[in-house]
Parts: C-alpha cells; sequence; structure tokens
C-alpha cells in the first residue's frame, strides 16, 4: 500500500515537471495584465487606507512648501549680499517642489501597504530624488561661501573663476550622487569607482601644471598673503601687485618692468608683505676714528639718542658694536610709525643730517677705509709723515760743532 502511494506521488511530480517545462514562459504583456489585476485587487481591498495616505501625503507636501516658502521669504528679507542668511535662502530657494512630492509620498506609502513592486518604485525615486538634492544643497553652499570670500576682497580673479570652480564642484558632487544612487539600487559600483580615480589621475597628470597654478591661484584669494596694489619682497625682487590670475600674478618692479609669475612658483618662495606695516626701522651704522678717546665715546650713545628724540622718532637703542679694522663702530636704530615709504626715507635723512652736524659740532672724525704711516726719529720720537721739518737728533748736532772746533 505505501508502495503504490510513493508510486503514485513520484508519477505526479514527473507530470507536473513536464507540464511545467512544456509550459509557454509569460510575456510582458502577462506580466503588465497581472500588476494591472493586482494594483486593481489592491486598491479595492484597501481604498481606505489609500485615502487617508492621499491625504496624510497633501498634508505633509503642503506644511513642507509652507515652510519652504516662510523661510525663503526671511532670508530674502535678511539685508546684504552673499550673508549666511542670503546663502540659506539660496540654498531654500534649490528645493525642488517634485522632492517635496515624493518625500511625502515615501513618508505615507507605508500605511496603504501597497505591492512590493509600488513601494519598490516609490523607493527607487525617492533615493534618485534626494540624492541628487542634497548634491544641489551642497553645491550652493560651497558656492555661496566662495562668493561671499569674494565679495569680501571685491576679488576680480575669483569671480572670473567661478565658471570653472562650479563646473568642477557639479561634476565632484554629483558624480558621488550617481554612485550612492546606483549602490542603493544593487549595482556594482566598484569598477564605476575604480574608473573615476584611474580618469582622475590621468586629467591630473595631464593639466598637471595648470592645475597647479590654479590651485596655487585659490590659495592666495582665500588666504590672501598679499592684494591687488600692495608692494611685495619676492625673492630679490621689491615690486607691486598688479593683477592676480588663474595662471600668473603680474608684478611691476620699482624699476618699471613688469614681471609675470607662475601662481606656483610665486607661492614657492618667501614673500614679505610691505603694506601692512604700522612702523619701518631704520639703522644707521656709524664708524669714528681710532685716536677718539674714551671720554667722547661714553658720550655718543647719548648723542645718538638726543638726535633721535628732537626729531621726534621712537629711540630703539644705540650702542657700541665692534673695534673694525680702520674704525670703532657704533650702531643707532630707531622707528617711523610711518607705513608711507617716502616719509621714512624723510626721516631717515632728518636723523642722519642731525647726527652728522651734531657729531661735528662735539669734535668727533667719522672714519674711513685709510691707512696712515708712522716713522718715528732716531731717538725713537714718532713723527707724522705730514711733519714739515721733523725734529734733528741732537747727535749730529753734536757731531757737527766739533768739526768746526779746529777752524
Amino acid at each position: 500500500m505505501t508502495f503504490s502511494i510513493l508510486a503514485a506521488a513520484q508519477s505526479a511530480a514527473a507530470k507536473t515537471a513536464t507540464a511545467k517545462s512544456t509550459a509557454p514562459t509569460s510575456s510582458p504583456l502577462d506580466d503588465l495584465r497581472n500588476w494591472w489585476d493586482s494594483s486593481i485587487a489592491w486598491v479595492n481591498t484597501h481604498w481606505l487606507q489609500i485615502g487617508i495616505a492621499i491625504g496624510a501625503g497633501l498634508l505633509i507636501y503642503f506644511l513642507l512648501s509652507l515652510v519652504r516658502t516662510f523661510a525663503l521669504k526671511r532670508a530674502q528679507a535678511a539685508p546684504g549680499q552673499f550673508t549666511l542668511t542670503d546663502i540659506v535662502g539660496r540654498v531654500i530657494h534649490k528645493t525642488k517642489s517634485i522632492v517635496l512630492a515624493i518625500t511625502s509620498i515615501r513618508l505615507v506609502a507605508g500605511y496603504a501597504q501597497p505591492p512590493a513592486l509600488i513601494l519598490n518604485t516609490i523607493q527607487v525615486f525617492f533615493t534618485i530624488a534626494v540624492a541628487v538634492q542634497i548634491a544641489i544643497w551642497v553645491r550652493e553652499i560651497v558656492l555661496g561661501l566662495i562668493q561671499r570670500r569674494a565679495s569680501e576682497g571685491h576679488n576680480e580673479t575669483l569671480n572670473n573663476a567661478m565658471g570653472i570652480i562650479r563646473l568642477l564642484i557639479s561634476f565632484a558632487l554629483f558624480s558621488i550622487a550617481a554612485i550612492v544612487v546606483l549602490g542603493n539600487l544593487g549595482v556594482n559600483v566598484t569598477g564605476l569607482i575604480a574608473g573615476l580615480g584611474v580618469g582622475g589621475i590621468a586629467i591630473g597628470l595631464a593639466a598637471q601644471g595648470i592645475f597647479s597654478d590654479l590651485f596655487a591661484a585659490l590659495a592666495i584669494i582665500f588666504d590672501r598673503p598679499f592684494r591687488n596694489g600692495e608692494t611685495i619682497k619676492w625673492d630679490n625682487t621689491i615690486a607691486t601687485v598688479e593683477r592676480i590670475g588663474l595662471k600668473s600674478t603680474r608684478l611691476r618692479s620699482v624699476n618699471g618692468e613688469l614681471l609675470i609669475v607662475s601662481n606656483t612658483n610665486l607661492l614657492s618662495k618667501e614673500i614679505a608683505n610691505f603694506a601692512h606695516l604700522h612702523r619701518r626701522r631704520v639703522t644707521f651704522a656709524i664708524g669714528v676714528v681710532y685716536q677718539t678717546t674714551p671720554d667722547m665715546l661714553r658720550q655718543l650713545p647719548a648723542l645718538l639718542e638726543q638726535q633721535v628724540n628732537d626729531a621726534r622718532h621712537d629711540f630703539v637703542r644705540s650702542s657700541f658694536t665692534t673695534f673694525n679694522a680702520s674704525s670703532l663702530d657704533f650702531e643707532l636704530l630707531f622707528d617711523v610709525q610711518s607705513d608711507d615709504y617716502n616719509v621714512v626715507a624723510a626721516a631717515r635723512t632728518d636723523v642722519g643730517v642731525r647726527i652728522f652736524d651734531a657729531m661735528t659740532r662735539a669734535g668727533y672724525d667719522f672714519a674711513y677705509p685709510t691707512q696712515t704711516s708712522f716713522t718715528a726719529a732716531p731717538d725713537g720720537t714718532m713723527v707724522l709723515p705730514y711733519a714739515s721739518d721733523p725734529p734733528e737728533s741732537p747727535k749730529p748736532r753734536a757731531r757737527t760743532a766739533k768739526a768746526a772746533k779746529p777752524a
């Protein structure tokens, strides 16, 4: 009996498998018809939940739109351009109505218990809409902050570069959004990421010089080591900045030449900016002859300080520095409270003339590279080389007297 039942079951299973294997496959039209029938059945059985979900979705969409409109009006009413409030207003303005609608549908879709196909479709559209919307928000925030930075310094270079900056930022953000969407849809994005990485490296190597100068220009714009019209010292050159470009910067040297320096090369060396000096320090090196008496040497620092104070500048110090080959050297330092180089030059001239006049009247002799030869008489007396009649030795006089005695 058991054997006959098992045999009958195996025979039925074999007939079923044969029937399935010989049955024709369903066409896309049949799948669409089945989906339509299941959707109609879902509507007929869940019409109340669907109605409540639609009402709740419309209410959520209305509230979200109201919040967007209110926030946008508040942001646009704030004074000033490129402020943080203005940037927030731009971000709110870029919020798409379709994103609000898809968000509302996604929030209420689970309550209506739709078929799996409809729920998956809503999820796909929701993922795409949110990823794209976040990319747009981030782009507006970044561009707004960059434009705000440009407006603070009225930077023409950054305004000209906004086109390429917008393109680079948009490409990067929407590429990330596409990868996120594909990853959520179950697509293997490993190869895509690797391809983008290899392509980015190839482009970076091909345009290495251009991108290097571009990023150096952005570093100059944002870090602001100098601005247009400011005088700087770069390498061994003192020049005025005329224009900061995306590839190079133009400098006008003090001799009148126009120097065109790439931004990368410009930032690779030390830069001294003279535009923000509140004071300038002036240094004088003064040498006096070795014949100066010790008392005069002790009085010299006070004399130098007095000349600086009389000229109404800030005295720093005055002191003896070294025994030089031809002079006794002193150093004078004082500050001129001005950032105008012409004022500093006039102050240096005034103090220099005062020092020369005061030291001359006090009997000081300025040293300069000279050599003085001293000679000695036969008795050892030192004789200066410029003496017209050097003293004669007493011994020759005695010999002359003895020679004249016999006569």
